[in-house]
C-alpha cells in the first residue's frame, strides 16, 4: 500500500531542492529578511523530518446471512374433513423447503363392518416439493395424513391431517367384470370386454383410466356399445402369438351422476394361430383356413325362412361340450328337447355352431335348422376341437343382418365406425 507524505514534509523538501541547486550554480542564498541567523547559512531544518502514516481503518465484522423461512406443508384434504370424495387422490406441497417424510394411513370398513388398516403408496417428485397417493380412497375409510418437511437451515416441521373419506351405496358403485380371463389362449378375434353392473355416464373419466399394452404393438381403441359394456379391438384381427396385458383403474373413479367404480380389475391373455370359418349360407357350406390357408369344406344347414341365421362377422364366445337345446327355449311351434354336442356360441341371442345329426339330409343341401349353423358329428367335434374362444366366423348368404351389440359383434363394424364409439 503507497503511503502519502504530510504536506509539512512536502514543503521542507521543496526548500532543499531549491538550495541544492542555487548551490550547484555557485551563487549563495541569503537569507530572507526577518529571518533568525544563527552563525550558519544552512537554513533552518524543519522541526521533524519524520512523516507519519494515516491510520488503518477497523476491518469490517462479517455479515450473518438472514434465517431461512420455515418450511410450509400444504395438503389438499383439511384436518378434520368428512365426506372427501372417494376420487381424491391425497397430495402434498412443500414451500420454502423440501419433504422429508409423508405416511397416509388408512382404516377402511368393508360390507360386514370389519374393518382393515394399511398404509397407502404415493411418490415424491424429483425435488421433493410434491407427494402425491398411488390410490384413491375408500367409502367411509378414515385416514391420517403425517408430513414432515424442512428448510434450508435443515429445521423440521411436523404436519398431521385426519379426515373421513365419503359414505358410498351399492347402487353409487358399478362393478366391473373383465374378458378374456387371466392367462387365456384367446383367437385372433377376441375383443377386450369390460361390462358394469351400474350404467356409467362419464365414459370418457372411466376410458381415461383403462390401459392396454401389447406384444408387438397393434394399433387399437376403445368402442362403447352402451353405457354398461367397453370393448377394445385392434384395426386388424390380432397377429398370431400376441401377448395383452389390460389394467383397468376404476376404483374409486367417478362414473357420473354420483356413481364411482367400486374396483380395479386386470387380465392378461395370449393369441392363438389364426382360425377363421367362413360360412355360405347359400352354398351351404362351410370353410375352415388355419393361418389364411384352407383346412376344410363342412356341409352345413342354417336357419329355415323365419329363422334365418344371421349374416355378419361374429365371434365364438363360448364352448359348450354339450347343451340343452328345446323349441320352448326360442318360441318354436315343433316340439323338440335335445342334448346339442360340441356347440360354439356366435351370438347373445342363441346362435351356435354344434352338431345336428338329426338334420343329416339337409346338411349341404338346405337351411333347415332355428338359426343355428348344423353340421355332422365328426365335423363337429373337429371344429370344436380346433376353436378357441375369439376366433371369428364370418356369415353370408342372408338378407337378416347381425344387430350392433349381439354378441361380439366388434368386427362387423368398420375401422372408421368403431372409433366413433370411443369416448377419448
Amino acid at each position: 500500500m503507497t503511503r502519502w507524505a504530510p504536506r509539512t514534509a512536502l514543503a521542507a523538501l521543496a526548500g532543499t531542492i531549491l538550495i541544492s541547486l542555487a548551490t550547484g550554480c555557485g551563487v549563495v542564498p541569503q537569507p530572507a529578511v526577518g529571518s533568525e541567523q544563527r552563525g550558519s547559512t544552512a537554513p533552518t531544518a524543519p522541526a521533524s523530518s519524520t512523516t507519519t502514516s494515516p491510520s488503518r481503518s477497523a476491518s469490517p465484522k462479517p455479515v450473518e446471512p438472514p434465517a431461512a423461512d420455515p418450511v410450509k406443508l400444504s395438503a389438499n384434504v383439511k384436518n378434520g374433513a368428512t365426506g372427501v370424495t372417494v376420487d381424491t387422490l391425497v397430495a402434498v406441497q412443500a414451500f420454502s423447503g423440501k419433504l422429508t417424510k409423508v405416511v397416509l394411513q388408512a382404516s377402511v370398513p368393508n360390507a360386514s363392518g370389519i374393518v382393515s388398516t394399511g398404509t397407502l403408496d404415493g411418490s415424491l417428485s424429483s425435488d421433493k416439493a410434491s407427494w402425491i397417493a398411488a390410490e384413491r380412497l375408500e367409502p367411509s375409510g378414515r385416514y391420517t395424513l403425517k408430513m414432515v418437511g424442512e428448510n434450508a437451515d435443515g429445521e423440521s416441521v411436523r404436519k398431521t391431517a385426519r379426515f373421513t373419506a365419503q359414505a358410498l351405496t351399492l347402487q353409487q358403485q358399478t362393478y366391473p367384470t373383465i374378458y378374456p380371463l387371466k392367462n387365456a389362449k384367446v383367437g385372433v378375434g377376441m375383443p377386450i370386454v369390460l361390462r358394469f353392473d351400474v350404467p356409467v355416464t362419464d365414459k370418457a373419466e372411466f376410458q381415461k383410466n383403462l390401459h392396454v399394452t401389447v406384444t408387438p404393438k397393434q394399433q387399437g381403441t376403445w368402442r362403447w356399445f352402451n353405457s354398461r359394456e367397453v370393448h377394445f379391438r385392434p384395426k386388424t384381427y390380432w397377429k398370431a402369438g400376441t401377448q395383452v396385458s389390460v389394467n383397468a383403474d376404476l376404483n374409486s373413479v367417478s362414473a357420473g351422476n354420483g356413481v364411482y367404480g367400486q374396483r380395479s380389475v386386470s387380465t392378461n391373455f395370449s393369441v392363438g394361430r389364426q382360425v377363421v370359418t367362413k360360412i355360405d349360407l347359400k352354398k351351404h357350406q362351410a370353410k375352415v383356413y388355419i393361418n389364411g390357408e384352407l383346412k376344410r369344406r363342412i356341409p352345413i344347414s342354417g336357419g329355415k325362412l323365419g329363422w334365418e341365421s344371421r349374416s355378419g362377422t361374429k365371434v365364438v364366445m363360448d364352448k359348450l361340450p354339450t347343451v340343452k337345446m328345446t323349441n320352448e327355449m326360442i318360441g318354436a311351434v315343433e316340439d323338440y328337447d335335445l342334448d346339442v354336442k360340441y356347440a360354439l356360441r356366435v351370438t347373445a341371442s342363441g346362435e351356435f355352431l354344434h352338431a345336428a345329426p338329426w338334420n343329416a339330409g339337409y346338411l349341404g343341401r338346405v337351411n333347415a335348422s332355428h338359426g343355428c349353423i348344423g353340421m355332422s358329428t365328426p365335423n363337429g367335434a373337429w371344429l370344436f376341437n380346433l376353436t378357441k374362444i375369439g376366433d371369428p366366423v364370418v356369415t353370408t348368404g342372408s338378407s337378416r343382418k347381425l344387430e350392433d351389440g349381439n354378441g361380439y359383434t366388434d368386427w362387423d363394424l368398420s375401422w372408421a365406425k368403431y372409433q366413433k364409439g370411443s369416448a377419448a
